[in-house]
């Protein structure tokens, strides 16, 4: 149980921190980027790999099944 939840706040703090790196690199169109060359810019970029690995992580945890049979029993 516990490490659902570790790796679902893990996972979310992934896509925090990618989302986040996507936000800030917006500010390239300001200085005269175009659509283009912002994608050819965050694809090269690793910070924003981590908004895919999160929501990977994320989705995981919500999908796999959980329960007692995981468990040991003493």
């Amino acid at each position: 149980m516990f490490s659902r939840i570790f790796f679902f706040l893990f996972g979310f703090g992934m896509m925090v921190i990618g989302a986040s790196f996507l936000i800030l690199y917006l500010n390239l169109f300001t200085i005269g980027y175009s659509f283009l060359d912002y994608v050819n810019f965050i694809i090269r970029r690793p910070e924003t790999y981590y908004l895919i690995v999160g929501f990977i992580i994320l989705a995981l945890t919500l999908i796999l099944p959980g329960g007692k049979k995981y468990e040991f029993y003493l």
